[in-house]
């Protein structure tokens, strides 16, 4: 069977522009959320099996893909306005949300503020994201950590190189490099620079740090569904800290669940797009929770 393409599309929210891809479909609306310093191809090879049973758009949030790149609106609630805006103009009523890591965090802060507006919540290896919670961790550290690397001379075949090298190495495919490659855009001199910039960047790493989604999580009314990523590492105390993370959670939503995806990455919707997808699809095709 022919996977089906994605309509590359514009909206206006709020006097921006904002990009998504629109695989078409009717019945079971969804909106996919991708992570910080990402963009809405990360869904590429999961939207595809989605839109056979779904009507499927992701967006590039602002800053971010093809969508405006204001220097200021990075905090949550701004964020969220844009796709509750978005949402309304393209006519999205009631869809499943679903963000991949900090694109959890806003699905998460989107159906606690807008409860109407959402008929689930899916938390992909994110959603529960909270720097502050960090043992030993003040935000001068954690401005430190999450800090995005520095861009020098550097081409955008040797950035490719060295995503090639790094956790997705195994999984690596022609398609995968297309949607990596996607995260910049080449300067005049022919320079590779991340369509994201440092400045916000920051930003946001500044509000994740100011995020609580603890706080969030009882106000969550909707069906919600965690998929946490989980693979052997050399760092036992970040493990540890994520199932805390996730169990604490699990027992604040209302009505959450969690389910987690073995051997996988972060970047699990490139890794394993099939199993995200299918249980994306049981979650919203079903009264119960996923097995």
């Amino acid at each position: 069977m022919t996977s089906p393409q994605p309509k590359e599309k514009f909206a206006n929210v709020n006097g921006l522009q904002f990009h998504f891809r629109d695989w078409g479909g009717r019945a079971s609306p969804m909106l996919l959320l991708h992570g910080l310093a990402s963009h809405s191809g990360i869904w590429d090879l999961a939207a595809p099996i989605l839109a056979r049973r779904a009507r499927v758009l992701a967006l590039d949030l602002r800053g971010h893909g093809a969508s405006a790149k204001p220097d200021s609106g990075y905090d949550f609630d701004t964020v969220a306005k844009d796709v509750i805006g978005f949402c309304r103009i393209v006519g999205l009523r009631r869809p499943l949300v679903a963000g991949h890591s900090w694109g959890g965090n806003v699905a998460v802060h989107l159906a606690a503020n807008y409860p109407a507006e959402f008929s689930r919540l899916v938390m992909v290896d994110g959603g529960y994201i909270e720097p502050s919670s960090l043992p030993a961790w003040n935000w001068e550290k954690a401005r430190e950590e999450l800090s995005p690397p520095k861009f020098g001379q550097v081409t955008i075949q040797q950035v490719t190189d060295r995503i090639k090298s790094g956790s997705l190495a195994p999984y690596m495919s022609s398609a995968i490099e297309k949607i990596l490659a996607a995260n910049f855009y080449v300067t005049p001199e022919g320079y590779a620079r991340p369509n994201l910039s440092r400045e916000n960047h920051m930003k946001i790493v500044r509000a994740l740090w100011d995020h609580k989604p603890s706080l969030l999580f009882p106000r969550v009314p909707c069906p919600a569904l965690i998929l946490p990523a989980r693979k052997d590492s050399p760092n036992p105390s970040r493990i540890g800290h994520q199932q805390r993370l996730v169990d604490r959670a699990e027992s604040l939503l209302p009505n959450g669940r969690v389910v987690w995806l073995e051997d996988s990455i972060h970047d699990v919707p490139l890794q394993r797009p099939r199993r995200v997808a299918q249980l994306l699809l049981h979650f919203a095709n079903s009264l119960s929770h996923p097995p």
